[in-house]
């Protein structure tokens, strides 16, 4: 008798221990959970933040339109040949990065030849947000634009066919395009580069 005793108090020892190591990895299986829970929440925060600035960036296209719209800094003939530092415009190309964005908006010493921060689209104290923006005319010399030097659109009435070729006709007229290049700063040191071409407003 007093062996199966014995048998049982060491049976139930080796349960304990098995019971043990099993706690120890459910409790790793949970922090590990726990960590992917976090860093899940943290992503789709980041990907809220983004949305937010991207949608506070379109505040620098309303701005850029209404400079060329009618009545606009930028609206009238010749109006746009010459940098309007005040406009955060720019007649000629601004010289950009790899990634095509322009130095303007990457170092403050760059952007204090083109614009000026007061045009800053400034929401700190709402959101903690600012929208800057400059505008370049797609040419390579400052002056009246011409084919050589400048990037245009075609126009809607654009007829591509060899019947307008062997006429002898001019091509349709061409809109001249601009450049609109945004940079939001928010919350959390977060930035946001938003990028778009246009041409004047008719």
């Amino acid at each position: 008798m007093k062996t199966s005793s014995k048998r049982q108090h060491r049976e139930r020892g080796v349960v304990l221990l098995l019971c043990l190591i099993v706690l120890v990895v459910m409790l790793a299986g949970g922090v590990a959970v726990m960590r992917s829970m976090n860093t899940s929440l943290s992503s789709a925060g980041n990907l809220a933040f983004k949305r937010d600035l991207v949608n506070q960036g379109e505040q620098a296209a309303v701005n850029a339109l209404a400079l060329f719209a009618s009545g606009g800094a930028l609206s009238g003939v010749g109006d746009d040949i010459a940098d309007k530092k005040a406009n955060n415009y720019s007649a000629v190309r601004l010289d950009e990065n790899d990634r095509g964005i322009p130095y303007a908006l990457l170092k403050t010493t760059e952007f204090d030849k083109v614009g000026v921060s007061t045009n800053d689209v400034d929401r700190k104290a709402a959101a903690g947000i600012t929208v800057r923006y400059v505008i370049d005319r797609l040419c390579n010399i400052p002056g009246a634009a011409s084919k050589a030097n400048c990037v245009y659109a075609p126009a809607n009435t654009d007829v591509r066919g060899g019947s307008v070729q062997e006429s002898g006709r001019p091509p349709p007229a061409k809109a001249l395009v601009y450049r609109l290049s945004v940079r939001v700063d928010g919350p959390r040191d977060t930035q946001v580069f938003l990028q778009s071409s246009f041409t004047k407003p008719e």
